[in-house]
């Protein structure tokens, strides 16, 4: 059955999570302190049946300016967002704000409710309509439906209903995506059953008894119990609300930001290369090494903006970008992020991850920002080739290219077949699956072949140079495995001639 995710947007005291419990019936603020003060602080998660028998995951997020990184942990997979305006207020800095955030993570789909028309006066609702639809020209919900509801008399809330069922209806499948990942947005005990993670799959299957790791942390553990809206299941995919109770791990171990995935499938890292756009309304331009708040997954994470082709970036602009971390993370390319400005705490650009493992880039280098053009644009028989160039003279582990690549296996394997077929890409060590790009290789043969020569004109008498001797002058063929293939593959062209250990 088709799984899909709503997710609220709006100002604060707009109606949010009233218009959720008058839907659904479900309470989505449960600490005290939100009780107490009357609005959302934390991540609520609720939960309704459609007509159609779609069960529609929702997941409440505050208003508050000051909870704003909550409503970017909340917005991470969701497929709908409903935009919530009061009719008595309108437009106001949240709404903005939170928009702004469902854009830069390219949310598809939305809608728009009107809530407390109740409470606004037909004339003013006529002028409130009117701003709504003027704000929205231009964005990607221009042409999403509105409909107009009250919590308080039930008015509209049918129609909200009806609307969302045949919006469901129309919104194709997630692709699932071949590593299982699941940002954690709550860590909690419960008695008897030891540390329980929820958030919501953003990639991948994973079933009961599965081994998944924790990361940054690379925690390693095994999956004990799933549930989903409070049913137990044996396996969960992407775009479900999921709630997994693991295995020998303790609760202070974990904490919101951290990604629960399959074992052994994701690398952490300190650097990720991006395309950045930053908004018309940021409130100022982007200076390089400006330090910003670095949002992905349900991660906030202080960091450092490098910007590779300029000095400054303008409102409304886009350019390559490395972003480099105080803390490490592990993302994926073609992952959505969000930046905030340092202080004041405010929303200013986003964009894609392009290379999820970099090394640290030089600025105004026109070879890195061709790479980086290719790694935005390039096909993936491109992006596979760029990625194993990257790796020099150690060249790629096969195994590690559907985490660069963020591509299925069964993809790669073809993609690789046609460039080894090529004589792009090398395979030097079948037992490990270490590729080497055609471009080092030939630059390793070169050298082997220069160093020889050098020494047979320096020593004519000598009958040859002895393998590891030849090995240590050589930087392209230091590497035991590639010099060996190497030798053995020039001996097999007669370009050099092995006799015993001498070359």
């Amino acid at each position: 059955m088709k799984q899909i995710v709503l997710g609220t947007a709006g100002h604060i005291d707009h109606g949010k999570t009233s218009l959720i419990r008058a839907l659904s019936g479900i309470d989505t603020d449960r600490l005290k302190e939100e009780k107490e003060r009357g609005i959302t602080i934390e991540l609520g998660f609720a939960h309704l049946e459609l007509p159609s028998g779609v069960r529609l995951g929702i997941i409440d997020v505050p208003g508050h300016e000051k909870f704003v990184k909550n409503m970017v942990a909340g917005a991470t997979g969701i497929d709908i967002v409903a935009l919530v305006i009061a009719a008595d207020e309108g437009v106001m800095p949240q709404t903005r704000e939170h928009l702004e955030i469902c854009e830069l993570l390219k949310v598809r789909h939305g809608i728009v409710v009107l809530t407390k028309i109740d409470m606004a006066e037909p004339d003013w609702l006529d002028l409130v309509r009117e701003d709504v639809d003027d704000y929205l020209s231009g964005t990607f919900l221009a042409d999403a439906p509105v409909v107009e509801v009250s919590s308080v008399t039930g008015e509209g809330l049918d129609e909200l209903v009806k609307t969302l069922d045949e919006m469901v209806r129309e919104i194709p499948d997630k692709a699932e995506g071949h590593l299982f990942r699941l940002p954690v947005d709550r860590v909690f005990t419960m008695k008897g059953f030891g540390t329980v993670i929820t958030g919501t799959t953003v990639s991948g299957r994973i079933g009961l008894g599965d081994e998944v790791s924790v990361y940054p942390q690379e925690i390693h553990s095994r999956i004990r119990g799933i549930q989903v809206h409070g049913s137990e299941v044996n396996e969960v995919r992407a775009g479900l609300r999921t709630a997994i109770n693991l295995q020998g791990v303790e609760r202070a171990m974990i904490r919101r930001g951290n990604i629960l995935a399959t074992k052994d499938s994701l690398r952490t890292t300190y650097m990720v290369d991006v395309v950045l756009d930053l908004l018309p309304s940021a409130p100022r331009r982007l200076k390089n090494r400006a330090k910003v708040r670095f949002h992905t997954g349900t991660s906030e994470i202080i960091s450092t903006v490098v910007l590779l082709d300029r000095d400054e970036l303008e409102r409304g602009e886009t350019c390559f970008a490395q972003i480099r971390l105080d803390e490490p993370t592990t993302v994926l390319r073609m992952d959505r992020y969000v930046l905030r400005s340092y202080s004041p705490v405010r929303t200013i650009g986003g964009g894609e991850v392009l290379n999820a493992l970099p090394r640290k880039k030089k600025r105004f280098s026109e070879s890195i920002l061709s790479e980086m053009s290719r790694l935005r644009e390039g096909e993936l028989k491109e992006v596979v080739e760029l990625f194993v160039s990257q790796g020099r003279f150690q060249g790629v582990d096969e195994a590690g290219l559907p985490f660069l690549t963020n591509t299925r296996k069964k993809g790669l394997e073809e993609t690789l077949k046609v460039l080894m077929a090529q004589k792009r890409i090398i395979l030097y060590d079948k037992e490990r699956g270490l590729l080497i790009h055609a471009d080092f290789f030939e630059k390793a043969r070169v050298e082997v072949l220069e160093t020889l020569e050098r020494y047979h004109k320096d020593f004519p008498l000598k009958t040859g140079l002895l393998k590891e001797e030849l090995r240590s002058r050589t930087e392209g063929a230091n590497n035991p495995k590639l010099f060996n293939y190497l030798v053995n593959h020039l001996a097999q062209q007669d370009a050099i001639v092995l006799d015993k250990e001498f070359v």
